[in-house]
């Protein structure tokens, strides 16, 4: 694959990428209306395809969050057209890496001393090469490492990044900009703690010991004086990526155990530590020689405040899910609906509401879940696909929900198209006995 040699770093530098990108894209718009003159039968396949191609290929050179928002989209896959997730989805493990000179010169710049001062061995070529960082093989004293390098600028330019991302942003889902604020804030606000990887080895370290005995799970060792704020070492964990393991695994019960670790991995976090490794996506997840899951990466970790978790979890119960009153209650304080609603919009967002907690809560109705249950992702994609089309929820407000939805549904949909994935049969409740 080839190499960066240099990332724009300043405002007008990044602004003018996605300028260029612009254009592409308003060619491909007069291609696709100049064929459509000619073929009124003409899809839109065509037009997804090229215009998915060029954002990709704009935000893969800025990398940073501009390409983290595009990461995050690909998990969305019954909101997007096939091409942009298939497109998007790349962010996630393979994106062009910096080149060897640079890649030197930022680790200077990052912790004082070039990578061969530090280590035994370091291979300056990346194995793998994400969104907001790449990681090296490297030794020392005997042992494999892996060390993730930030890319430069990254942390400086998330809020101009964002700024630019807005309008698509607002677009694509419907939101209004004077309300949306706290979302796209909740976003910043996570981005950030991405880019500090003094956080990062700190979480990594906590969550990996207070889940160290669910069985089937294993985490690297995090090492400190070897990291820095842009710089981790850890140890170099051999393995699979998930979503490589799911595509050759044919042994169902060998499914079902990795299916499981992630399971009991994800609600002992959510349950028992009140936060959660909110992504949750192929390329942040291994599979070892002896069929156990490897947990990888802690930037992103969702704190779940109480007044959240105990509304939000109060509705996988059908029985408060199915009375009005305790509904009507709960979706105040999930800021779904308030008190200066007219009866239209109370009516409409409360039906919307207590379809998507019914969709969402379905696993936890039976002691052990099939993950490929055709329904339950038949109801996914029709209920995505209806509110995606709604014309009247295009009318109303859509900016409706506490700002902790935006992670917390983004892991549970993560969740839930790994464990589709992987083909894994669950069993829900088998997480409480490591609480």
């Amino acid at each position: 694959m080839k190499t960066i040699d240099n990332i724009p770093t300043g405002k007008i530098g990044r602004t003018g990428k996605l300028v260029q990108t612009g254009v592409k894209i308003g060619g491909n718009y007069l291609k696709y209306y100049s064929k459509k003159a000619f073929n009124s039968e003409l899809t839109r396949d065509e037009l997804d395809e090229d215009n998915a191609s060029d954002i990709y290929d704009g935000l893969k050179s800025l990398k940073g969050s501009a390409l983290k928002v595009a990461q995050m989209l690909s998990m969305e896959k019954n909101l997007l057209p096939g091409a942009y997730v298939e497109k998007f989805s790349l962010a996630q493990f393979s994106v062009p890496p910096l080149s060897a000179p640079l890649v030197r010169k930022t680790f200077k710049k990052y912790h004082g001393e070039y990578p061969e001062d530090l280590y035994d061995t370091f291979a300056t070529q990346s194995v793998n090469a994400a969104s907001i960082g790449q990681v090296h093989k490297a030794t020392k004293d005997g042992k494999k490492l892996a060390v993730k390098i930030q890319y430069p600028g990254v942390a400086d330019s998330i809020s101009s990044d964002l700024a630019m991302v807005k309008p698509i942003a607002l677009r694509m889902f419907n939101m209004q900009a004077k309300d949306s604020e706290k979302y796209f804030k909740e976003v910043e606000g996570k981005l950030l703690e991405e880019t500090d990887y003094i956080l990062e080895v700190k979480q990594s370290k906590e969550i990996s010991k207070a889940c160290s005995h669910i069985p089937n799970l294993r985490f690297p060792e995090y090492y400190e004086d070897l990291s820095s704020e842009r710089i981790i070492t850890m140890d170099w964990m051999d393995g699979i990526h998930l979503s490589e393991f799911a595509k050759i695994n044919e042994d169902q019960e060998l499914a079902d155990k990795i299916g499981q670790a992630l399971w009991d991995f994800y609600m002992f976090q959510i349950h028992s530590l009140k936060q959660v490794h909110a992504d949750p996506h192929p390329g942040n997840f291994l599979v070892d020689k002896d069929n156990n899951l490897i947990a990888i990466d802690f930037g992103c970790i969702k704190q779940i405040p109480q007044d959240f978790y105990d509304p939000y979890f109060s509705l996988v119960n059908r029985e408060n899910l199915n009375d009005q009153e305790f509904f009507y209650e709960k979706l105040l304080e999930l800021e779904i609906l308030t008190k200066k609603d007219s009866e239209k919009e109370k009516d409409f967002f409360s039906e919307m509401f207590h379809e998507m907690f019914t969709m969402f809560s379905t696993p936890f109705q039976s002691e052990k879940f099939d993950f490929t249950d055709e329904d339950f992702w038949k109801h996914l994609t029709e209920l995505s696909e209806k509110y995606s089309k709604d014309p009247e929820l295009r009318r109303m407000n859509g900016n409706r929900g506490s700002r902790h939805f935006l992670y917390m549904s983004r892991t549970f949909f993560g969740l839930y198209n790994l464990l589709h994935d992987l083909k894994a049969n669950v069993e829900i409740n088998k997480f409480r006995v490591y609480l």
